[in-house]
């Protein structure tokens, strides 16, 4: 039903699935116990989401809350990059790292 692999923000998908349900914030805000002004900051991606309302937001719209946590995180991985002004290999390395384990312990 949503493309949450699309090259869309965090926010961008939240509206999406908001206006496809044709709700307005209030409704959405109001279902889920949050502010609207906050909800339509995070739509517009000036402030983020907690993992709290990651796992209201996945409820209130039937959709697996990894889903949507995995769209929240790579927006948090690409705004990182783009601000060190790094490039994609950066994400090879992550992910070689994340293979092989050695960001498991975070002490090192």
């Amino acid at each position: 039903m949503y493309d949450f692999k699309s090259n869309k923000t965090f926010g961008g998908l939240l509206r999406q699935m908001r206006e496809h349900e044709n709700l307005t914030l209030k409704d959405v805000a109001l279902e889920i116990g949050m502010d609207i002004s906050l909800l339509a900051k995070i739509e517009r991606n000036e402030r983020q989401a907690t993992k709290v309302h990651i796992s209201k937001f996945a409820k209130f719209f039937k959709v697996q809350e990894k889903d949507l946590l995995s769209a929240f995180l790579s927006d948090q991985i690409a705004y990182k990059i783009l601000g060190e002004d790094a490039d994609l290999n950066v994400l090879k390395v992550a992910e070689e790292k994340i293979k092989y384990g050695i960001i498991k312990n975070k002490n090192l």
